[in-house]
């Protein structure tokens, strides 16, 4: 195993990746704190200015990770971070391969989640949802999935899903719900230590809202289906990201119950 970089060190490194083109972690034989690179060559211009969004991203997913992990301490779970992966275009993950089109998702096989950085662009210009937490409740809410993962969630709603077909979609929503609403336990933490900015919530919120299946069906379709729905409507979502932002209670989120 190589040795560590550190959040600061992963951010220049990777920030340099980007750049060449290239993996540099491998070149130097060391591991990423939490980050990986993988990405398709581009211009300086292009890298310099995504440079801000990358080290936004690994201060989000540092700050997601340890949080859980003292949440965790607190009821015997042992917390282990998961890894993130930015990438652009395609890239082979443990859950088959990833494409920019499927959006960010976590993959419980290899625990870690997968992000194209142009998913942020979409996120903002197709979606309207803009802002800098609004991308931040994106990676809480992947690593939601992460907890789930690691509570033993996800294994027990795919076994409901295996025995009861029909029910399938209605226990994605309901997985989905509690992902958005651990992304609000998350916010409820940094308002906390006060680092929350005025309309903070707000931009999580309309994110939460615009990637809801029935918003998503209406622009892509035309018409809305409920009975397909697999991550719940925009008002779902964004009362499951709203409860756990007001509670700061993991219990508060047991949508399966």
């Amino acid at each position: 195993m190589g040795k560590g970089l550190g959040i600061g060190g992963t951010v220049v490194v990777l920030a340099l990746s980007l750049l060449f083109g290239r993996n540099l972690f491998n070149d130097l034989g060391v591991e990423p704190a939490g980050v990986s690179a993988a990405p398709a060559p581009m211009s300086a211009a292009d890298s310099a200015a995504e440079e801000p969004e990358v080290q936004f991203i690994s201060f989000v997913l540092d700050d997601v990770q340890r949080t859980w992990a003292s949440i965790l301490s607190n009821s015997g779970t042992r917390f282990q971070p998961a890894r993130l992966v930015l990438f652009r275009n395609s890239i082979d993950s443990g859950c088959g391969p990833a494409q920019s089109v499927m959006g960010p998702f976590y993959c419980p096989l290899d625990e870690r989640v997968y992000l194209d950085l142009g998913f942020f662009d979409e996120l903002r210009k197709r979606l309207g949802a803009s802002g800098d937490f609004a991308q931040a409740y994106v990676l809480a809410h992947e690593l939601g999935h992460h907890v789930q993962h690691l509570m033993g969630t996800d294994a027990r709603v795919r076994q409901l899903q295996e025995s009861n077909p029909s029910e399938a979609n209605q226990l994605s929503v309901l997985l989905e719900l509690q992902a958005d609403c651990y992304a609000g336990v998350w916010a409820h933490s940094t308002e906390q230590r006060q680092k929350l900015e005025p309309g903070d919530v707000d931009e999580a919120l309309g994110a939460a809202a615009a990637v809801g299946d029935d918003r998503i069906q209406k622009r892509t379709t035309g018409r809305i289906n409920v009975d397909s729905f697999t991550h719940g409507s925009a008002t779902q979502r964004s009362s499951a990201f709203k409860r756990g932002f007001e509670s700061g209670d993991p219990g508060s989120c047991d949508t399966l119950s």
